[in-house]
């Protein structure tokens, strides 16, 4: 199977990888010149993933019509806000009847849509012909060939398995599921959520806050989820509490670093930049936030979340309202 990668960051270079070896002939598209000439010529990506030596299968152009030329599957990493614009000027070179894969985990400003639909629209693709990958998937991790799981979710069961074959390797195990709201959901508040945990650890706040702000960050995701149909059995497993506690645990999740260090005292465009690379929950907050508010859902972490970074909240107030909701009980 031909596989075409567009982004050429940490997760579309290890997404790659992880497509070749599987078996795949996988071609990267990307805007960086330098990059590209060093991943198809030193099969090493340094800029992103510094230390690990790609398939030398793998080829990287500028160009998107020779990356996408003949391709069975095209796999969108690019950030999510750019995701439409970029995706409609490609539109024309698509190949006939190959099937787009989002991994991109982010809730789409001014129109509050998920990334699938996003691709939908702006490729002009069928639903059926569109796949999302979420789960707790850190590219460096999987980089390194250490053992992870994820989810491969389209509203055709027949899609989800051919882009989980395509994926399916030793060391990275696809799960396939119908609920691409479900998983597609939790991969976007996760990222909030994780600003929220990295926050409390930059303020100094223990790992009881951590946990109760992970555990209720869940029940937010749930009841979103639900709001909007997704399946309740989504949320405890891979794309739901897997990814939440990787992104909300780990250093290498740009959001939760980008909160520790506004913890710490960093203003917004300071932590963004000695976080690096693109962490989609600092944007995605208020998407998320207004499609919560849309169906009538109450998310206080969310909302805390977005009075930090975009409405001047001091980081001290923050603590309060992560737990706002009238007390009740727990399943309510």
């Amino acid at each position: 199977m031909r596989a075409a990668v567009l982004g050429t960051g940490a997760w579309g270079t290890t997404f790659a990888c992880v497509l070749a070896d599987a078996g795949c002939e996988v071609a990267l598209w990307g805007r960086s010149a330098a990059v590209c000439e060093q991943i198809t010529t030193e099969h090493r990506n340094t800029a992103y993933l510094p230390g690990i030596e790609l398939p030398a299968a793998i080829t990287a152009s500028t160009d998107a019509s020779v990356a996408l030329a003949g391709a069975d599957l095209v796999v969108i990493a690019i950030p999510s806000q750019s995701a439409r614009a970029t995706l409609e000027r490609l539109r024309t070179l698509m190949p006939a009847g190959c099937v787009a894969v989002s991994l991109m985990k982010g809730v789409e400003l001014s129109t509050d849509q998920r990334m699938s639909q996003v691709v939908a629209e702006a490729l002009g693709l069928p639903a059926d012909r569109v796949a999302v990958v979420s789960g707790p998937n850190l590219a460096r991790e999987i980089a390194e060939r250490q053992p992870t799981a994820t989810v491969v979710a389209s509203t055709s069961e027949e899609t989800a398995q051919l882009v989980a074959r395509a994926c399916s390797s030793a060391a990275f195990r696809p799960y396939t599921n119908t609920d691409v709201v479900g998983v597609e959901l939790c991969g976007a508040v996760k990222n909030v959520i994780a600003v929220a945990v990295g926050i409390a650890q930059g303020r100094g706040l223990g790992y009881n806050t951590r946990a109760t702000i992970i555990t209720r960050g869940l029940v937010e995701i749930t009841r979103l989820g639900l709001a909007l149909g997704a399946d309740a059995e989504t949320f405890p497993g891979l794309a739901g509490m897997g990814d939440l506690m990787a992104t909300c645990a780990s250093p290498l999740s740009r959001n939760h670093s980008l909160g520790v260090r506004i913890g710490q005292g960093m203003t917004l465009d300071e932590a963004i930049a000695a976080t690096g690379g693109t962490a989609e929950g600092v944007k995605s907050s208020r998407s998320v936030l207004e499609l919560a508010e849309s169906v009538g859902v109450e998310m206080p972490i969310t909302a805390a979340v977005v009075g930090v970074l975009h409405e001047g909240l001091p980081v001290a107030d923050l603590a309060p309202l992560l737990l706002a909701r009238p007390r009740k009980a727990e399943g309510v």
